[in-house]
C-alpha cells in the first residue's frame, strides 16, 4: 500500500492500518473508549499496559483512533491519555509512538489533506503542543523531531507554541511519590542544566518538567 504521509515526508516507510488489533485486552479498549476525562481510569489504563505483554504495541492505536475522533472532547481525552502513558508505560510504548507509522496518525489530525480540514482548533492545538513537547523532552528521538520539522516547513505549524505551565492539575491519586527525577540520573542532570540556562525558551522547560512530574507524583 502506499504511504498515506503528506508528500513531503521522506520515511520511506509504508502506512499500516491504524485500527487496534482484535487481540488486544477488553480493558484497554474500555478505557480508551471513555470520552470523561477521569484521572483513576488514565491511572488504571497505565497499569494495564504496562502487565499486559501486548499493551505497548496496541495501546498507541486504541489511542490513535480516539485522538482521531470527530468529538473534540473524546479527542482531547485521548491525548491526554497518551501524553500520561509516554510518562509511565515503559521503552517499549515510547518507541512505537515515536515511530513514524504512528506519528503519521498525529500528522493526519494536522494536515488539511486528511483530517486538518474538520479536527478542531483546540484539538489541532493540543497536537502541535504535544509533539513540540516532545521534542523538548525526549531529544533523543529523532523522528519526532524530524515529523515535527516538516509540519513546520509545509507551514502546518506557524510557530512553536508556549509550553503550558498552568495546567489544571489532577485530583490526589495515588502515583507512586517518588519523582521519576530520582530514578533517573540522565533527567535529573537536564533538569538542572536547564534550571540554570540564561534563556528563556530553557527555564520554560524546565517549569513543564516541573510542572508534568507534579502531575504525575502529587503530593
Amino acid at each position: 500500500s502506499r504511504c498515506s504521509k503528506p508528500e513531503s515526508c521522506d520515511c520511506g516507510e509504508e502506512s499500516t492500518q491504524g485500527a487496534p488489533p482484535a487481540t488486544a485486552s477488553h480493558q484497554l479498549k474500555e478505557v480508551a473508549l471513555m470520552s470523561e476525562q477521569d484521572w483513576s481510569a488514565i491511572q488504571n489504563f497505565c497499569e494495564q499496559v504496562n502487565t499486559d505483554p501486548n499493551g505497548p504495541t496496541h495501546a498507541p492505536w486504541l489511542l490513535a483512533h480516539k485522538i482521531q475522533s470527530p468529538q473534540e472532547k473524546e479527542a482531547l481525552y485521548a491525548l491526554t491519555v497518551l501524553e500520561m502513558c509516554m510518562n509511565h508505560c515503559g521503552e517499549k510504548f515510547h518507541s512505537e509512538v515515536a515511530k513514524f507509522r504512528f506519528l503519521n496518525e498525529l500528522i493526519k489530525v494536522l494536515s488539511p489533506k486528511y483530517l486538518g480540514s474538520w479536527a478542531t482548533e483546540k484539538v489541532k492545538g493540543r497536537v502541535i503542543e504535544i509533539l513540540f513537547s516532545w521534542t523538548v523532552w525526549f531529544p533523543e528521538d529523532i523522528k519526532i523531531r524530524d515529523a515535527y520539522q516538516m509540519l513546520k516547513k509545509q507551514g502546518i505549524i506557524k510557530q512553536d507554541p508556549k509550553l503550558p505551565v498552568d495546567k489544571i492539575l489532577p485530583p490526589p491519586s495515588p502515583w507512586p511519590k517518588s519523582s521519576i527525577f530520582d530514578a533517573d540520573e540522565e533527567k535529573s542532570k537536564l533538569l538542572t542544566r536547564l534550571l540554570k540556562s540564561n534563556h528563556p525558551e530553557d527555564l520554560q522547560a524546565a517549569v513543564l518538567k516541573v510542572a508534568v512530574v507534579y502531575v504525575i507524583t502529587p503530593f
